[in-house]
């Protein structure tokens, strides 16, 4: 800790942030289906979700490492990089809070990493082999897989409750969903936190303080972990909105599937290293849920706009952290500009997210807005208006012609119902004959 020098603190400190972003961000991956079902209270829901995000941040380290001494090549690379790359994946990961998109936190902070790296040291800073086997094939393949896990388990544990009381089922699928959120929050805490640790080993590395391949210190786990869990605490409530209900309706049976699968496929990454992107994988199980059940509508604008999100996530993070990287590059003068720069863009997107703030009491309250595809089809489809009330037909040759013109007949009525006076009642005459 003596060695640690100012800049190194002030990035040390700034991956803290980014951890407590990451948190908040991504609070809706493990409560969002829970709150929406009713399974548990909204704050009680963050609450158990920050405590188990803490506990899972000591389970494993393997994550760290692949962050820490995979992703780029420590030799050559300043502290002032990483500072940069947190920056970029900051500032994404604030303004996709803002839209209500769940993003991926994790390639937000690999793409302000490669960036940075790409703009101090060419190409060859970027280990692409690693990038492709842990980052890139996972973000493809781990939301496909839970959304087809959860779509099936969706579908089988309707078919198992077809024949059970379906409010006794329901009961035992939000105590269901409470245990699998509480598995998806531990999972969480094991991937995700882990990824702050190895920014920090990473930082610690590159400024000397630590030898290359060396494992976080207990000191970086703890403060990764309760930064992670204050954030998660905290709960990004306009996330949790999205993810609960602007993409599908969930049912308890629909809940408990995407839960469990999303934390099975998180702690079988977590396992052997993959830095996957927990956000992903819990949109793609929620998705799965909606599609299992019979007659389930997803949301397709607002999981088109996510999709773009996931796209634009590692370019523009590394756009940001490149550029941040060139600035800093200056010097000292660069550094506290870049740090500026950084607490402005925060201040903004804050103040923005108060115009319509979502927050635990009222979170029930917000429609989504959008009705999805099929919803907004149906109600496209006006029905025919109802057929007048009719007396019985009055046959029309019975009835006699005239010549009598209709001027004449309009000035008999009023002859005969005649306006009211001024100051008199307004009510109809009802002696008035016609």
């Amino acid at each position: 800790m003596e060695h640690i020098t100012l800049l190194l603190g002030i990035v040390i400190v700034t991956a803290l942030v980014f951890d407590f972003t990451n948190g908040f961000h991504d609070t809706a991956n493990a409560m969002a289906t829970t709150i929406s079902t009713g399974a548990l209270r909204p704050k009680t829901a963050v609450a158990m979700s920050a405590a188990l995000n803490l506990v899972g941040a000591f389970l494993s380290v393997e994550v760290a490492k692949t962050i820490s001494g995979g992703i780029i090549n420590e030799q050559g690379i300043r502290v002032e990089v990483i500072f940069a790359a947190l920056v970029g994946a900051i500032l994404w990961n604030l303004l996709t809070w803002l839209l209500g998109l769940p993003s991926s936190s994790s390639h937000a902070l690999f793409g302000g990493l490669i960036g940075a790296a790409v703009a101090s040291a060419g190409w060859s800073a970027v280990n692409g082999s690693t990038v492709v086997t842990k980052v890139l094939i996972p973000a493809v393949a781990a939301p496909i897989v839970a959304g087809l896990a959860s779509m099936l388990a969706t579908r089988l544990s309707y078919t198992l409750a077809s024949h059970t009381d379906e409010k006794a089922a329901s009961k035992g699928y939000r105590a269901g969903q409470i245990a699998s959120a509480g598995l998806v929050s531990l999972a969480h805490g094991t991937n995700d936190a882990q990824k702050t640790m190895g920014i920090i080993t990473l930082a610690l590395v590159t400024g000397g303080v630590l030898a290359p391949g060396s494992n976080p210190p207990v000191w970086v786990i703890v403060s990764a972990g309760l930064a992670i869990a204050l954030g998660t605490y905290l709960g990004g409530w306009r996330i949790i909105h999205t993810l609960g209900k602007g993409l599908t309706n969930l049912a308890p049976q629909q809940g408990f599937a995407a839960q469990t699968s999303a934390a099975a496929a998180i702690l079988a990454s977590s396992h052997i290293g993959f830095s996957l992107s927990t956000t992903q994988v819990c949109s793609g199980a929620v998705m799965g849920a909606g599609l299992g059940r019979k007659g389930g509508v997803v949301r397709w604008s607002t999981a088109t706009r996510m999709f773009a999100a996931w796209c634009l996530t590692l370019p523009a993070a590394g756009l940001v952290g490149a550029g941040a990287e060139l600035l800093t590059r200056q010097g000292t003068w660069g550094t506290v500009t870049t740090g500026v720069l950084l607490v402005a863009g925060a201040a903004v997107i804050w103040i923005l997210s108060r115009r319509s703030p979502i927050t635990g009491d009222n979170i029930h309250e917000v429609e989504p807005s959008d009705s999805g595809v099929v919803t907004a089809a149906v109600a496209a489809v006006t029905p025919p208006p109802a057929a007048p009330i009719t007396t019985a037909p009055i046959a029309t040759a019975d009835i006699p012609a005239t010549d009598i013109p209709a001027s004449t007949i309009t000035a008999d009525l009023k002859t005969t119902i005649p306006s009211p006076e001024v100051g008199s009642s307004t009510e109809p005459n009802r002696a008035a004959t016609v």
